[in-house]
């Protein structure tokens, strides 16, 4: 049996808490963790900024069927509409863990090859894999989260990068302490978010929280991590994972939520 793969800086989730992804149909939620809409709040220059909670959805059911086509008519859930749907269900993702190209090398600066670019500034070092880019855009307010690293000797932009760079939801982008060699991340507790992204007039993938494990049905565990989105359109080109397409595409759940509920938190370690 091979060795679970865990992100430097995450935690597999206590409990019964995971999800396994259907070969052809939907995602299959154990553990009843929370569920609720996500929305994408903007600043005063409408750039992303922070999330706020909508409408809440059950979880009871053991299992929980989310739909991962994008076609079912009683969203988030699946209703069987896989079965006839034009979608391409297969999981396209390569097993890596989303730094395997990167090592700590001597004077504590992180080596980057092939998928995983490094900023680096005199306090900060930032690793950015593109590919797991879903266009959430909070890496852009105030200056980009590339700009404020290599500024980071700058206690403010210092502070604004690690923001920016731990609001991404994906984990594209991680923040790294230079001194301590340590990576910066929210404390999620086990969750699941339906991202509304109001500002493009979309919506987005299955935001996936503190450390809540995700395997095929064949047994393979993708590699836990604390911010991991999930694709819900059905057209990305890395499943399981979102890559983006639903803001292309504009594809809306056409859930009836608010954004009303709690803020993230702000909370860093």
């Amino acid at each position: 049996m091979s060795k679970l793969k865990i992100e430097t800086g995450s935690s597999p989730a206590r409990g019964r808490f995971s999800i396994t992804v259907t070969e052809e149909g939907p995602y299959l939620v154990y553990g009843r963790p929370p569920l609720a809409e996500q929305f994408i709040m903007p600043n005063e220059s409408n750039e992303s900024w922070y999330f706020q909670q909508g409408r809440l959805f059950s979880t009871e059911a053991e299992p929980t069927a989310i739909c991962r086509c994008g076609a079912s008519h009683r969203k988030p859930y699946c209703d069987g509409s896989h079965e006839k749907a034009n979608w391409d269900p297969r999981l396209t993702a390569r097993p890596d863990a989303l730094l395997d190209d990167a090592e700590v090398i001597d004077g504590g600066t992180l080596q980057m090859t092939d998928n995983v670019e490094l900023t680096e500034g005199e306090t900060l070092s930032m690793t950015d894999n593109p590919k797991y880019c879903v266009f959430a855009r909070f890496c852009h307010p105030h200056g980009d989260a590339w700009t404020l690293t290599e500024a980071s000797d700058d206690p403010e932009a210092r502070k604004l990068a690690i923001r920016e760079a731990s609001m991404c939801p994906s984990g594209r982008l991680t923040a790294w302490d230079k001194e301590t060699m340590k990576p910066f991340e929210f404390r999620f507790e086990p969750s699941l978010g339906l991202i509304e992204d109001i500002t493009i007039g979309a919506s987005g993938g299955l935001w996936i929280r503190g450390g809540i494990p995700m395997r095929r049905e064949g047994g393979h565990t993708y590699e836990i991590r604390n911010r991991v989105v999930a694709c819900r359109c059905g057209q990305s080109a890395n499943k399981p994972y979102c890559d983006g397409t639903h803001a292309s595409i504009k594809w809306k759940d056409g859930l009836a939520g608010e954004p009303v509920g709690e803020t993230l938190p702000e909370e860093v370690y």
